[in-house]
């Protein structure tokens, strides 16, 4: 039989509160008519603006088809235009409209509220510790291990 201290799992935490968190932020963005993969589509143009559909789906982590898709809805919807980029006419450029501004608003609120739920009873003291170890985590895992031991070693 399969064995393993999951209670003592770090990225069991971490896989489990996120898993927790997708399913709270669909259920409320589902009351607004909006997809988890929309409301990521929109999120990701807010972090870094005018996105390829290439660089699109990397940061979703789905394949271009997949992606094909949801662009779709979201152009029909009016949220979302693809123009051709002048240096490339292949290359198209994902950029969100006016009418998505309305849209993410409703999402950002979604985000609030999940976010209410969440840290109930977490002080914002415990919320910067978090914060900081969570960036230390992924900076750990962003960088080569060969570095992570040669830090270790000279501490």
């Amino acid at each position: 039989m399969l064995q393993h201290d999951f209670e003592e799992s770090v990225g069991y935490w971490i896989c489990a509160t996120s898993h927790m968190l997708r399913r709270a932020l669909d259920s409320e963005l589902a009351r607004e008519n909006i997809t988890f993969r929309q409301w990521e589509v929109l999120a990701w143009i807010a972090m870094e603006g005018e996105l390829s559909q290439v660089q699109l789906a990397e940061k979703l982590g789905i394949e271009a088809p997949t992606l094909a898709g949801i662009l779709s809805r979201m152009e029909r919807d009016g949220w979302l235009q693809r123009n051709s980029c002048s240096k490339d006419r292949r290359r198209k450029l994902i950029n969100a409209t006016e009418k998505a501004e309305a849209v993410w608003e409703r999402a950002l609120a979604c985000c609030r509220r999940v976010r209410e739920r969440a840290v109930s009873g977490v002080s914002e003291e415990e919320l910067a510790q978090l914060k900081s170890i969570c960036e230390r985590m992924r900076q750990n895992l962003d960088s080569p291990v060969e570095e992570l031991l040669e830090a270790n070693t000279t501490t």
